[in-house]
């Protein structure tokens, strides 16, 4: 995988960029070429209350319907804007916010001491594994799957991460949505479930309400 927080990063900023300047400047490629090493600088993009009109992550997290005490890992997880809903949502709970980019780590950190979100840790991930300190009832990617390399191989190993029953949640940009990144760089929600299901996993839920994103959950063993 390529570094995540930069990747997920990028088509956040390309998704709001288009809400605000119209879809022309959310399909242009120089979005993708910011420095997001300034985390403090692109907490203002990323947690623009804006954003949850679109993103809509409480009925996000909600439609996953999980228990109480579930562990979640949010895999390229930037400054939290996902990581921090779980923690308000499942306080019996433990959330992985796991970066690769290191200044996004050391942000989210500061970001759950300073929120008192004591069931929040940031995790150092690499490119090619998360580095999980416990195995996950939920791993969810948003706008993070087209950055990932050797996309077949990365997610078989990341069933090791699961606990039994455990799911994988992806979302991210349809190819008709008017925001997001260019065309060329978006992965069909046909695509993305061939390939999970190449990788061990079945698909056992998709979600419509996202007005520019898809909403796929798989489960491994099922294919």
């Amino acid at each position: 995988m390529k570094r995540i927080s930069a990747l997920a990063a990028a088509l956040v900023f390309s998704a709001i960029a288009g809400l605000l300047s119209g879809p022309a400047a959310a399909q242009t490629p120089q979005t993708h070429q910011h420095s997001f090493g300034d985390a403090e600088h692109w907490a203002k993009v990323f947690d623009d209350p804006e954003r949850d009109a679109w993103q809509k992550p409480h009925e996000v997290i909600q439609a996953l319907a999980l228990k109480p005490d579930a562990i979640v890992a949010d895999i390229g997880a930037g400054t939290g804007y996902f990581s921090v809903r779980f923690a308000h949502m499942l306080q019996q709970g433990r959330v992985y916010g796991v970066d690769t980019e290191s200044d996004m780590v050391k942000y989210l950190a500061d970001r759950a001491k300073r929120e008192g979100l004591k069931n929040v840790t940031a995790v150092a991930g690499a490119p090619d594994d998360p580095r999980l300190p416990e195995k996950a009832d939920l791993i969810i990617l948003v706008d993070v799957y087209h950055h990932v390399e050797d996309r077949e191989r990365y997610f078989r190993q990341l069933q090791k991460s699961l606990k039994p029953g455990g799911r994988v949640a992806v979302i991210d940009f349809r190819m008709d949505s008017p925001v997001g990144p260019p065309q060329s760089a978006r992965i069909a929600p046909d695509r993305v479930k061939a390939e999970l299901k190449r990788a061990g996993y079945a698909l056992s839920q998709e979600h419509a309400f996202l007005p520019n994103q898809y909403f796929l959950v798989f489960q491994p063993g099922k294919s």
